[in-house]
């Protein structure tokens, strides 16, 4: 079934989407092996372990760095036959969890009936925010660590030991019952266990960080004193008969949690988590805490909260997230809306797909890299797979913008830039893929040894393309700030540049969408690419340029071709129109046009001219008014195009747009009334528009609309006859603008190289400005018209078009002759345009563009012809 199954998750058509998605998410089943098989090499190495009354602590470690998921299986053995194996189980699970915690002590112990249950001990980590007075007050004091207790000891001589709390110490207990009416019964001796609270530091604070910190929505504890330090999780089975849903769950441990407030403040509970496990199924997790007084904390529902902090949860403040399922347990998945103000539409939704990868340690540095480079490409490709099923499955919200975040543990032993070479070679493998999903960020977390005994570094990588056109690299290592001792930042790492995260903390909320990448998002959503990052096209176009040019040189003569730097590759001044209508040359950050029309000139360094040639650049913005033509815009297209004549440059126009614009008068919109024939039948027609008194006095002063004055049903009305708008550029005035810029192009093609480049669309005056110019490049998904499939249907009074690919796509106007190349991308066609400027003098009546020949006229002759 593979074969189809391939297929159908292939296809891309919103009407193919659930067909697709199905296939998806069978093929990720697919992959996962037997659940048998699994439970039996669990259970073989549990029972593999027993020595005794203990176990051999070593043996369990294959469980607790298992890089496969384990937590559908794990809860079994919370009630397996052989008295050990629970108590084993347990540890696992504790040790697994808190992978990222210092665990310091556990301890075994069993409720009546021979309930099983684990006490432990642990830090919180260095880098976790909640520990940064309490890092500073432990390091100063330097209060010694226990000795860390686990199975692999006599049981009975644990509890002859005395556990000191130390500074950040947290305690936590876990206990697995057959039932919620059973966990009811015993719920009070196992409160009995946090009688007394033990006395911590003041400045002690909680165990995982929520999505919202405590110092941003005020602690609900009267002082640090008070703060609770305790945790529990309850593991609960469900009966073969039971299949409650998530609400009657939820709604039961609600109801039980209010009704054990008192109890559970007194005792220092700060979280609770239920664990509701069922054969076969990954367990549901319903978390409640006392700073909520013990409501739900729904981001962590169904996930363990302790790996929240490896997942860096507290990251996403700046979203309202909303946790989704999925069938690799492996991945945790998340749908973020940024926050905003009441009132404001959100626009900014994007996933989140995070990922812990697990291994145990490596001796080597070839077997680190083995794995990372094994195991960090099947895990990313396993983040895109999530993407594709969440993204078919959520149509209505279009996200960008998505994240996904893989985290190491523990160390490598490994040189980060290997890292980042890596990554970016995978990211480079799957770019399109990449780009189609909306992924625009990468991060990679790890803990680096750069020899066998070297010390840990703390590393992240970012690999970060918000154009979706280059890809940069960023790496960082976490550092102490020397200005608050224990608060971990961002340190720039293997790099003379300062990185943009350089001195920021490492705790610091991903930042919602800019502005900019608002434009982005718009115009990418149109088939087409946002005008400014046009710029980056052309830079990796001429690179690409050179590196075959010196690839060519190498081969043929031997010799080495300095190549320029991506920054000096190309140099870039924008043209705008000042108050009096006349170019200047500017040069301002990307998105700060306020027309709809952008121009540039442009020096590039080419092969052929490696001191520079200039070209006039003129280009629609999409995302302004849909790239429509107006008066301002019309001016400058007219303004740039006289410039690339009197300066004998050629001249290139990006053509994605809407034709002339169309406008309203705004003022008026929400004024104005009709007049029905018959104000009970809207649909046999209207009479007249008209203004009532009160609203004409509003705008009769501004000459946006002409009128004459009527009595109708004895009402004084001012029935409309003429709009003509307060604004300018939203009549004929803009047909006036097109024709003079069709008059200034069939000008240019005498005078100088005129070059098209039609991408997303070009409509109306945009065809005729594309069909005056000395070549056409069209991208394969764009089309060139000058009325629409749509309105062309209603004058003949029946549907003929389907698209308006019918009328203007490739398949019309390449064959028809009025398309000189056709691409398959933005890409594509701005590398077509550097290669057909390389046959193109720098000016007007120029010397032509001579290289030197690199095939040599004195090489033997290779090839013979056959004697037929």
């Amino acid at each position: 079934l593979k074969q189809p199954l391939t297929r159908l998750a292939s296809l891309n058509s919103r009407k193919t989407s659930k067909v697709a998605l199905a296939a998806r998410q069978v093929m990720i089943t697919a992959h996962q092996p037997a659940y048998e098989l699994r439970y039996n090499q669990v259970e073989s190495i549990f029972l593999s372990a027993i020595d005794g009354a203990s176990f051999e602590a070593e043996s369990l470690e294959q469980l607790i760095n298992s890089g496969t998921s384990i937590f559908d299986i794990l809860p079994s053995f919370f009630y397996h036959r052989n008295k050990l194996v629970p108590m084993a189980a347990l540890e696992v699970y504790v040790r697994r969890s808190y992978t990222a915690y210092d665990v310091i002590s556990v301890h075994h112990d069993e409720l009546d009936n021979g309930i099983p249950m684990v006490q432990w001990q642990f830090l919180l980590p260095v880098s976790h925010p909640n520990r940064q007075v309490s890092y500073r007050r432990a390091s100063a004091t330097s209060l010694p660590i226990p000795k860390v207790f686990s199975l692999g000891e006599d049981l009975a001589s644990l509890s002859k030991h005395q556990i000191t709390p130390v500074s950040c110490q947290r305690t936590g207990v876990m206990a697995a019952f057959q039932s919620f009416r059973e966990f009811e019964s015993y719920f009070s001796r196992l409160m009995e266990i946090f009688s007394p609270p033990p006395i911590l530091s003041p400045s002690s604070s909680g165990d995982l960080c929520s999505i919202q910190e405590d110092s941003e929505e005020g602690s609900v504890f009267s002082n640090s004193e008070d703060e609770p330090i305790h945790i529990v999780n309850v593991g609960v089975h469900s009966e073969d008969g039971e299949h409650e849903s998530d609400t009657i769950l939820a709604n039961k441990c609600a109801r039980f949690m209010d009704s054990k407030k008192e109890v559970l403040n007194e005792n220092g509970i700060r979280r609770f988590t239920f664990l509701f496990f069922k054969e076969r199924s990954f367990p549901k997790y319903f978390t409640y805490r006392a700073k909520y007084q013990f409501d739900e904390d729904t981001i962590y529902r169904h996930l363990e909260p302790a790996l929240a902090f490896q997942l860096e949860i507290n990251r996403l403040s700046n979203f309202a997230i909303r946790a989704l399922p999925c069938h690799n347990h492996r991945m945790h998945l998340y749908l973020g809306s940024a926050k905003v103000a009441e009132g404001q539409p959100v626009t900014d939704h994007r996933f989140f797909v995070r990922s812990i990868i697990r291994h145990s340690d490596f001796i080597t540095r070839e077997a680190s890299f083995e794995y990372l480079e094994r195991e960090g490409e099947r895990t990313f490709l396993e983040c895109l797979e999530q993407l594709e099923v969440a993204a078919a499955s959520l149509e209505s919200k279009k996200t960008d913008c998505n994240h996904i975040f893989l985290h190491f543990v523990p160390p490598v032993i490994l040189d980060p830039h290997k890292i980042a070479e890596k990554m970016l070679s995978i990211v480079s493998q799957y770019g399109i893929r990449l780009y189609n999903l909306r992924v625009t960020e990468a991060e990679i977390k790890s803990t680096i040894r750069l020899t066998l005994t070297g010390k840990n570094i703390p590393i992240r990588v970012f690999l970060t393309s918000d154009n979706g056109v280059s890809v940069r690299t960023h790496m960082y290592r976490e550092v102490e700030d020397p200005r608050n001792p224990g608060e971990l930042i961002f340190e720039s790492y293997g790099s003379r540049e300062t990185a943009p995260l350089h001195g920021l903390k490492v705790s610091t909320p991903y930042t919602s969408k800019d502005h900019l990448q608002q434009k982005r998002y718009v115009a990418q959503s149109m088939g087409t690419t946002y005008i400014y990052d046009f710029l980056e096209l052309f830079r990796q176009a001429l690179l690409k340029q050179w590196e075959k040019h010196a690839a060519e040189v190498h081969k043929v003569r031997g010799e080495k071709v300095s190549i320029p730097s991506l920054e000096k590759v190309l140099m870039s001044t924008e043209l705008v129109l000042d108050d009096q209508g006349q170019l200047q040359e500017v040069n301002r950050v990307p998105g700060e046009n306020e027309i709809g029309m952008v121009a540039w000139c442009l020096t590039l360094l080419t092969p052929q001219y490696p001191e520079g040639r200039d070209l006039i650049v003129i280009a629609n913005d999409i995302t302004f008014q849909i790239g429509s033509f107006g008066p301002q815009e019309d001016q400058l297209f007219q303004k740039a195009s006289e410039l690339s004549r009197e300066q004998s440059l050629p001249r290139l126009y990006i053509a994605a747009n809407s034709g002339a614009r169309i406008g309203l008068a705004e003022e008026l919109k929400h004024l104005f009334k009709v007049a029905w024939v018959d104000p009970e039948s809207p649909d046999k027609g209207f009479k007249y528009l008209y203004l009532s008194t009160a609203d004409y006095m509003k705008v009769s002063q501004g000459g946006s609309v002409c009128t004459e004055m009527i009595e109708e049903g004895g009402e004084t009305r001012y029935k409309i006859t003429d709009i003509i708008g307060k604004k300018d550029g939203i009549g004929v005035e803009n047909l006036r603008g097109s024709g003079m810029i069709a008059g200034e192009t069939s000008q240019a093609y005498e005078k100088v190289f005129t070059i098209n480049l039609v991408t997303c669309r070009a409509i109306g005056i945009g065809a005729y400005l594309v069909r005056l110019g000395q070549r056409v490049i069209q991208v394969s998904n764009s089309h060139i018209i000058l009325t629409g499939a749509g309105a062309l249907n209603k004058v003949l009074g029946k549907e003929v078009y389907s698209s308006n690919e019918q009328l203007g796509g490739i398949q019309i106007m390449h064959n028809n002759g009025v398309t000189h190349l056709t691409v398959g991308s933005d890409v594509e066609g701005v590398i077509a345009i550097i290669d057909w400027l390389s046959f193109v003098p720098r000016t007007r009546g120029g010397p032509l563009p001579m290289m030197p020949a690199l095939d040599p006229v004195d090489r033997p002759v290779s090839y013979h012809p056959t004697k037929a």
